[in-house]
């Protein structure tokens, strides 16, 4: 554990319990592995957990160019080689939901099955008209007062303080153009965060999903994607688009019930 020199990057990471099988934790858009604080100490007692800071995130070193969820997908296939480990469940936040569906498409043979929290992909009606405009925001004004603004969304009144302030000060560590260059990857014209892209990309993963929500109409669109019978979506209404962090432990207790039946 700590850093992997990968050539073009450098990936800060941590690899703890020798379990059954491989867990691969991808954060989101302006996070970093902290995020997965309240899930490591459980899941390495079943599992073998690797958790990573993606590029230009973290620890993790900040190209000048290359910081999408593809470059990411990539940067981990090629971790998950340095590290000897032939196949995983990659489990993504928002962001890391694009990532790790990246990686489950370009390397099938690398990904036994997937859990996705709230993913930034699927977005179509007024949300998605917005994205040129936030996009442009990011590039040219104010990228981090943007950005902490955007994140407002993704709370509720519920939501406790601690989390809203952690992950302000998640964002305005995460370096401007790594900001403006990641969200303009996920949700451009290249992007799979739009639909129809959405529906066309995922419908090519053939592994097994487990799918959390907060989003009724969300959760049955992409049931509707599903290839593999041991897919299914999870229905939290209510709560924030950081689930996992919001209910850590109902989150595991699904997860790993999950990850025992793939894993069979």
């Amino acid at each position: 554990m700590g850093f992997a020199d990968l050539g073009d990057v450098r990936l800060f990471h941590t690899d703890d319990g020798e379990g059954d099988g491989a867990l691969l934790l991808v954060h989101g858009w302006g996070s970093d592995s902290h995020e997965w604080i309240h899930h490591i100490p459980a899941l390495r007692a079943r599992h073998r957990v690797i958790a990573v800071d993606l590029r230009g995130h973290g620890h993790s070193s900040i190209p000048e160019a290359g910081n999408t969820p593809q470059r990411m997908a990539d940067d981990l296939a090629r971790l998950c080689a340095a590290l000897g480990v032939p196949r995983v469940i990659a489990v993504g936040h928002s962001m890391g939901g694009q990532v790790v569906s990246h990686l489950a498409v370009e390397r099938p043979e690398l990904v036994a099955g997937l859990v996705t929290i709230d993913p930034g992909y699927g977005f179509d009606g007024p949300v998605a008209d917005g994205f040129p405009a936030l996009m442009a925001a990011l590039r040219d004004g104010d990228t981090h007062a943007t950005a902490v603004q955007m994140d407002q969304w993704t709370y509720t009144p519920a939501s406790p303080g601690w989390l809203r302030e952690w992950h302000r000060r998640r964002i305005l560590a995460t370096p401007p153009h790594v900001l403006a260059e990641a969200f303009s990857a996920m949700f451009g014209p290249d992007g799979i965060g739009v639909r129809p892209r959405s529906d066309e990309y995922l419908a090519r993963r053939e592994c097994p999903v487990l799918g959390f929500w907060f989003d009724p109409a969300k959760a049955a669109w992409e049931r509707g994607l599903f290839k593999e019978p041991r897919s299914r979506t999870v229905l939290w209404e209510g709560s924030g688009h950081r689930l996992h962090e919001e209910r850590p432990g109902e989150f595991l207790l699904v997860v790993n019930k999950w990850v025992k039946e793939v894993m069979r």
